[in-house]
């Protein structure tokens, strides 16, 4: 019997090479909500997860019977999200903020068969230590683009991450805490191919 299709809620190309690494075949098809709209009363990770949960329930609306994966991260220090830089400026108040700070990457994982009512999520936390940047630090790294669609406007696996030290995993800083993310996928019937 064929496994079902899986189908990847998210145009993040980070996501899909952790996916395409681990031996997985999916579609794209990115959910397109706004993120900008959510219960204001939500924790750090209760928001990551309630995006991940937004995300899958539009694409598995139209999904058949496929096995939907969506997730989102968000960048918390002292109770404060940051989501995804709206502009360079955006970006550089970010990493202002996070420059010389322990913060946390927190990413909720959902994956949904609608046709047979499958539906878990799971939240993942991991720390990182940054250390302190000075403002030409920070230009030099807007400078490159890789801020761009990245929550906290970092990318812990760009050329110069300005990270010292991390804890947890580091799949879920990339953007996709792949330990969980097989444990539900195998328990939605989605295996990653021999390779």
């Amino acid at each position: 019997m064929l496994q079902a299709r899986l189908v990847l809620a998210s145009a993040s190309p980070r996501r899909q090479e952790l996916l395409r690494e681990a031996g997985y075949r999916f579609d794209v098809r990115p959910a397109d909500i706004d993120e900008s709209i959510y219960p204001t009363a939500l924790t750090p990770g209760e928001l990551a997860v309630y995006l991940a949960g937004q995300k899958a329930a539009a694409v598995a609306s139209r999904a058949g019977d496929e096995v939907v994966l969506a997730a989102d991260t968000v960048v918390a220090l002292a109770g404060h999200v940051f989501g995804k830089p709206a502009d360079r400026e955006d970006a550089r108040l970010m990493l202002a903020r996070l420059s010389g700070t322990t913060h946390l990457v927190l990413t909720g994982v959902m994956v949904v068969r609608r046709s047979t009512g499958f539906s878990r999520s799971r939240l993942v936390e991991s720390s990182v230590r940054m250390r302190p940047l000075s403002a030409s630090e920070i230009d030099a790294y807007l400078d490159s683009n890789n801020w761009q669609g990245k929550a906290g406007s970092y990318g812990i696996q760009d050329h110069d991450p300005f990270v010292t030290r991390i804890t947890g995993s580091l799949t879920n800083i990339v953007g996709l805490p792949m330990d969980e993310t097989r444990e539900l996928l195998a328990a939605a019937g989605i295996l990653a191919e021999k390779t």
